[in-house]
């Protein structure tokens, strides 16, 4: 460990008050509890647990000043204790922290939430610490449309080389994150998890409207005079769809079922909209027309 005056930021002769207030400073921005995915702090935050443990015992402090142990409280010559955990103390490093000033309990309390202890980085109690996990692997997964939809599982590649089948929650959309427990770094207290986060590619015909999907379908004249039955893509593969007769451009018809599956179970609608397709020379259609003569106010409602 470095020197432990340095690593609390404080000077040599600062008083037992300066040098609790450095530590209370430190341990609050440096706690394992608020740095889970950051090692570093953790390593950080147990540097400075054993500079304040050191300086805040007045025996230990005055033969770290003199020059007989190290930083670690090991002896720093021949004779010394020896043993231990902390090998210049013979209590070791499983008999608590604090000497003659060490109150950790002091320290933390209203540190975090009231606690001097418990919880997963409390350890002042006598339990000690776990150590922290590695850091999480962030992974993009691009999903087509159709998948999404239907909750197709999705194959992912991770970053030791294996894979893994997911299943798509329901609601998917750009930008939903899913964890993988576990499929992180490793670490010395476990794997961190993989933070998997989605995109959903566009479709040439197909729009997502909230949980439903929008299909504009184009029909001939025929089939929108007459009526028809037609083929009709959906996201589960092609229906077939009965036009009724004198269906007009914009008529908006409804597939119950084939839109997107929805967080709170079932499936959205596929919405059909009909537009109805004219050829663009065609000379009997043009003569059908001249024969028939259509005296409908058809824009009467636009005050035209």
């Amino acid at each position: 460990m470095a020197d432990p005056y340095s690593t609390l930021g404080v000077a040599k002769g600062a008083s037992d008050a300066e040098i609790k207030s450095a530590y209370r400073k430190l341990a609050k921005e440096l706690h394992p509890d608020r740095n889970k995915d950051n090692p570093k702090a953790a390593e950080k935050f147990s540097d400075a647990t054993k500079a304040y443990d050191l300086l805040s015992d007045k025996t230990k402090r005055a033969q770290f000043d003199r020059g007989e142990i190290d930083a670690d409280g090991n002896p720093a010559m021949p004779f010394g204790y020896g043993g231990g955990g902390f090998r210049g103390d013979p209590r070791g490093a499983q008999g608590g922290f604090g000497g003659d000033g060490a109150d950790f309990a002091d320290i933390f309390e209203g540190l975090f939430g009231g606690r001097a202890g418990g919880g997963p980085f409390g350890g002042f109690g006598g339990r000690q610490a776990p150590p922290p996990k590695g850091a999480n692997v962030a992974y993009r997964l691009s999903v087509s449309f159709i998948d999404a939809a239907t909750q197709a599982p999705q194959r992912i590649t991770l970053a030791d080389g294996g894979t893994i089948d997911l299943k798509l929650p329901a609601g998917v959309e750009t930008g939903t994150q899913m964890r993988l427990a576990g499929k992180g770094q490793p670490g010395p207290g476990g794997n961190g998890d993989g933070i998997v986060t989605i995109t959903v590619k566009d479709h040439p015909f197909f729009e997502r409207d909230g949980a439903n999907i929008r299909l504009d379908l184009p029909v001939t004249l025929t089939e929108a005079v007459k009526g028809a039955k037609v083929k009709v893509p959906t996201v589960d593969g092609p229906v077939m769809l009965s036009i009724p007769a004198g269906s007009t451009s914009g008529k908006v018809m409804r597939l119950k079922g084939k839109g997107f599956s929805q967080k709170g179970g079932g499936r959205g609608d596929q919405l059909v909209r009909l537009m109805v397709d004219l050829p663009g020379d065609d000379a009997d259609l043009a003569k059908l027309v001249d024969a028939w003569s259509d005296k409908r106010a058809v824009r009467a409602d636009l005050g035209v």
